[in-house]
């Protein structure tokens, strides 16, 4: 309970920096639209910011890929070094090939998944006496990326918190910087109007917990503290969507755009 963990605080700056541009292009079109006089004089043009700003966001996504992978690949290299202080280099388990196999694989069978799962969603609310809100932004996450919440758990426990950092700051920054503003884009590519208005609550949790995890990242410790609070900063937001009644086809909406990462944080 004393005890703290160090981390490098370079990587999880630039996750948060990441973020924190995704959130201006996610809250940029929202406060387009709430300022507006009407909606009918604002939605066309909060379509055309939101795909303006999906463009941006996966500019910045492709120059955070040549960051972390090609020019500063030591930042995100997490290196395990023994009682001596010598470093331990890890043999892989499997190879390059094998990898890219078992993961073009799982990634259909997850598709295929998320498919029944996205169709049934609205029975389920029906059936389990839950908001659709909660099920889809709070229960669905926690389960599609249980995997992923017990690797960075289990990584934590073994002292490389960096790893577990990348995970789940690395997460949070592919479906903010990738998969939204991707949709957005291909949406628009198929003829439908998909835009970043994720609505005043949605929003507003994610600018909040975002926040509140660069705050905690900013000395590079741990303790356990920082992880109560925002498991309580999670619960907060969990009870939030399980008092409210949002519409199935926005709840549907947001649910790639607010992840528990911060829950994952707190873990």
């Amino acid at each position: 309970m004393r005890r703290e963990q160090k981390y490098d605080r370079r990587q999880a700056d630039v996750n948060i920096l990441l973020l924190l541009l995704g959130l201006l292009c996610h809250i940029l079109p929202l406060l387009f639209r709430m300022a507006g006089a009407s909606p009918s004089f604002t939605t066309v043009p909060t379509l055309q910011l939101s795909r303006a700003s999906s463009i941006v966001m996966l500019t910045g996504y492709s120059a955070y890929i040549v960051f972390q992978l090609v020019t500063h690949r030591q930042i995100f290299e997490a290196q395990e070094e023994d009682d001596d202080g010598d470093t331990i280099e890890e043999t892989p388990v499997i190879g390059f090939a094998s990898g890219i196999v078992w993961l073009v694989g799982m990634t259909a069978f997850i598709a295929l998944l998320s498919e029944y799962v996205v169709g049934t969603i609205e029975e389920a609310s029906d059936s389990w006496g839950l908001s659709v809100s909660f099920i889809s932004i709070i229960l669905l996450p926690i389960v599609g990326n249980a995997a992923e919440h017990a690797g960075a758990i289990i990584f934590a426990f073994k002292n490389k918190l960096d790893i577990s950092l990348g995970v789940a700051l690395g997460s949070a920054t592919q479906i903010s910087m990738f998969v939204v503003p991707l949709c957005v884009i291909v949406s628009w590519i198929v003829g439908i109007n998909m835009d970043l208005n994720f609505n005043l609550v949605e929003t507003g949790t994610l600018a909040l917990s975002i926040i509140a995890t660069a705050f905690t990242l900013q000395d590079g410790s741990s303790h356990y503290l920082k992880g109560v609070a925002l498991l309580l900063c999670y619960i907060v937001i969990g009870a939030c969507f399980f008092v409210s009644k949002t519409p199935f086809h926005l709840a549907n909406r947001v649910n790639s755009g607010v992840q528990p990462e911060i829950g994952i944080m707190a873990a």
